[in-house]
């Protein structure tokens, strides 16, 4: 059974499942979330607990003799598996099934925690027998547009009331980085008194740039057409020592994939058929970014482009001089929408509006 964090204190109202599967990459939610499960544990009068942690030369017979082996007081037991990014494979796989099987005649509770799985493991033999039995929770990184009534609401744990243009300012300094959200609304909580309405000035004065980002965040910026944030994400990428391949890495397979995309749709095709002939397929909840990207770029710009991020790969591996961030920012700001010309580069380089 799948149950979101946010719904996941009104399943442990109505008692612990045999087994639990947190997953997904978001430290806060994820660590919360585990929280609250060896809470519920403890109230129903769960004390014993053993934790496993999976790493290279891990026995899974670990796990199989713990299932087996009575408590040391003869009490409920809570067992934490710590896969981490580990894939369980054949033999941990085996044992995790054999584990939810076991289930049904004991009383001991296996939290499993994770990082994201992907679609290989949510079609494996274990995690179906333990979606069966048990309840698995995925965490998965709020969505920019929603970050903002996130930090509203995350501000009323610590007796806050943020403006709805200081929850903005806050959900861009800290993208990526629900941590920092939650660090910052402390250090706030701390200065200001209970209840207090805060400003847009409140949070720029006392809360530091605390954002994190990847080039999967900078393609969604501008796929979205969001030229700002698309040059902030790429000063945060530099910031952080991402090198320039990786970068024009990620943005030209977006350009080959909206070029193909298109190439479909003017042959007579559906967006959605459109889409699901990439490989690999783009979700749903993915496919109206790249209508936007559509909308607002024709196949010639795309093309050009595609045309100068190759250029540029050239030139960052030295076959051509050019400065490299400069380029990487002209480019992420002309894919998001931005109609204003680019860096005067030599003509062999332009991509004209």
């Amino acid at each position: 059974m799948r149950v979101y964090p946010d719904r996941l204190d009104d399943q442990l109202r109505k008692g612990l499942s045999p087994v639990y599967l947190v997953s997904g990459d978001e430290p806060l939610i994820h660590m919360e979330a585990c929280d609250a499960i060896r809470q519920s544990a403890r109230a129903a009068g769960i004390e014993e607990r053993e934790i496993l942690h999976v790493e290279n030369g891990f026995s899974w017979s670990t796990l199989l003799e713990t299932s087996s082996n009575l408590s040391l007081f003869g009490d409920r037991r809570l067992v934490e598996l710590r896969l981490g990014s580990q894939s369980p494979g054949q033999e941990g796989g085996r044992a995790i099934e054999t584990w939810v099987q076991r289930s049904q005649d004991s009383d001991d509770v296996l939290l499993i925690s994770a990082a994201r799985l992907d679609r290989k493991a949510q079609q494996s033999r274990w995690f179906k027998a333990l979606d069966r039995a048990g309840v698995h929770v995925p965490v998965w990184p709020v969505d920019h547009d929603r970050l903002h009534y996130w930090i509203r609401d995350r501000a009323g744990r610590h007796q806050l009331d943020l403006a709805p243009d200081a929850a903005r300012l806050l959900a861009d300094r800290i993208e990526g980085n629900l941590l920092a959200a939650d660090q910052a609304l402390m250090r706030l909580a701390l200065v200001h008194p209970a209840g207090t309405r805060l400003s847009a000035d409140d949070v720029a004065s006392g809360v530091e740039d605390s954002a994190r980002f990847d080039v999967f965040t900078l393609n969604e910026a501008c796929l979205r057409g969001e030229p700002e944030r698309a040059v902030r994400i790429v000063n945060g990428l530099q910031g952080e020592g991402v090198e320039p391949p990786v970068i024009l890495w990620a943005v030209t397979r977006e350009l080959r994939l909206l070029i193909s995309i298109r190439q479909h749709l003017d042959q007579g095709q559906t967006l959605e058929h459109a889409c699901k002939s990439q490989r690999p397929m783009i979700p749903d909840k993915r496919r109206p970014h790249y209508q936007q990207a559509l909308q607002r770029l024709p196949i010639k710009r795309l093309q050009k482009l595609l045309l100068f991020a190759q250029r540029l790969d050239l030139s960052v591996k030295g076959g051509a001089v050019l400065p490299v961030w400069p380029a990487i920012t002209d480019l992420a700001l002309t894919l998001a929408g931005s109609r204003g010309p680019l860096t005067e580069w030599p003509d062999a380089y332009r991509v004209d509006p």
